[in-house]
């Protein structure tokens, strides 16, 4: 990635657009063949665009100069008929086309590693939260599964926006193509693997390039959202899970003992970076008339750091989840750390079935829960559970106890997990 961003590609990508362009212009008739062939193999050297554009202050200019000092009459061919934004923004597309297949390349990477550790934990039960708070059982493959289609959704988008980036344009100044007929572009697109924009002005318009940068924000926002997670879950308090922790590896100068989640908190860092320049690209869309250049130099900054920062923090994310390293014992132990209360609902919802109101059942269950809490934060919840406060519960004495205890299973909660794999995953054969 940062050889696609480096200045060498840059230019070396000029290079071929401008050949292109001659190869087009020889198919209609424009250019003979013998300087066709001579562009062809012509080359340049970066420290002479150096060189001249200190003079011309303009380094598409400075780099035409460079090759064309290395071609004889046929240099006139170069660069014939078009404005530099026909060479620049067709090289940004290939530049771009090429750097959004390595980052749908690393998504690949990464759904590969959600689906594998989604079914290596189907059936591992752990407490659902909401709000930070435990809510009820769930299967932890779930969450993997989740996150899977999240980023199957990002592989949609980015492939979409793929198709639109991967464009190019030789249409001349104003974009009226007044010196270069419609079949220039056509066969340059062509033998570039791009479409034609259907309209151009002088620039390609920047609305695309607002619509990448902004599909790589959210992409972000949802890799943040992982991240966030292991976080929690690496807290001494919940401890469900964890980043791996390397021989020799040091957690902290001054506490030893510390192991720190440091990848999960630098990947939501990179993250935060990432979506900062969804507002300057928005801001890019608007040009004056059929072109200017407040546009340019945002792009200098935005294109190479968003792909770059992207690909390593997919990378980083990948090998994270991974290596993750995962603790059931403890999820068994969390789920059961309040005393049964988060098999409330189930409670809620079998109370009806035995004669009670709704408005009953909720008094019944909300007020032994609140029993168990105080329990919970005297300490006494070995002694007392909330199965136990609602069997001894005199409202409920003529309950049979097998109905109450039997909302106390928790795989009632991962029934459905097999079927909600299947439709995440379709019939995988690893599906039981």
């Amino acid at each position: 990635m940062a050889r696609l961003w480096g200045v060498q590609n840059k230019f070396d990508t000029y290079l071929k657009v401008e050949k292109a362009i001659v190869q087009a212009w020889h198919a209609l008739g424009v250019v003979d063949a013998k300087s066709c062939q001579k562009i062809q193999e012509v080359s340049f050297s970066l420290e002479r665009v150096y060189e001249i554009e200190q003079t011309t202050k303009h380094d598409l200019i400075a780099f035409v100069n460079a090759v064309c000092e290395n071609l004889g009459e046929e240099a006139h061919f170069f660069h014939y008929g078009i404005t530099s934004s026909d060479c620049i923004d067709t090289a940004l597309a290939l530049i771009l086309k090429e750097s959004l297949e390595i980052i749908l390349q690393d998504l690949q990477g990464l759904l590969e590693v959600l689906k594998n550790r989604a079914f290596e934990f189907k059936d591992t039960p752990i407490i659902g939260r909401s709000h930070g708070i435990h809510g009820e059982p769930m299967s932890f493959g779930l969450v993997w599964a989740l996150w899977f289609e999240e980023m199957r959704r990002h592989v949609k988008s980015l492939e979409g926006v793929l198709e639109e980036v991967s464009v190019g344009m030789v249409s001349g100044a104003m974009g009226n193509m007044a010196h270069t007929p419609l079949e220039l572009e056509e066969k340059t697109c062509e033998i570039l693997g791009l479409k034609p924009a259907l309209i151009t002005n002088q620039v390609i318009s920047r609305d695309r390039h607002a619509k990448l940068i902004n599909a790589l924000a959210v992409l972000a926002s949802s890799c943040e959202k992982i991240a966030t997670n292991v976080r929690h879950y690496q807290r001494t308090e919940v401890y469900e899970a964890e980043e791996y922790f390397s021989v020799g590896q040091k957690g902290s100068s001054a506490m030893p003992h510390k192991r720190n989640p440091v990848l999960s908190e630098n990947i939501t860092g990179l993250c935060r970076v990432i979506r900062g320049y969804a507002v300057p690209m928005l801001e890019s869309v608007a040009l004056w008339h059929e072109r200017d250049i407040s546009h340019s130099s945002v792009e200098r900054f935005v294109f190479p750091d968003i792909f770059t920062t992207t690909d390593f923090m997919l990378h980083r994310l990948t090998n994270l989840l991974k290596t993750l390293v995962i603790y059931p014992k403890n999820m068994q132990a969390n789920l059961e750390r309040t005393g049964g209360l988060v098999y409330s609902q189930r409670v809620l919802l079998e109370l009806p079935k035995l004669g009670f109101s709704k408005e009953q059942s909720y008094d019944i269950v909300q007020e032994n829960a609140a029993k168990v809490w105080q329990d919970l934060q005297e300490d006494k919840h070995h002694k007392k559970g909330f199965l136990n406060a609602l069997l001894v519960d005199p409202r409920l004495k003529d309950i049979d106890p097998k109905k109450l205890k039997a909302c106390f299973e928790t795989a009632h909660y991962l029934r459905h997990t097999d079927q909600i794999f299947k439709r995440v995953f379709g019939n995988d054969p690893t599906l039981s």
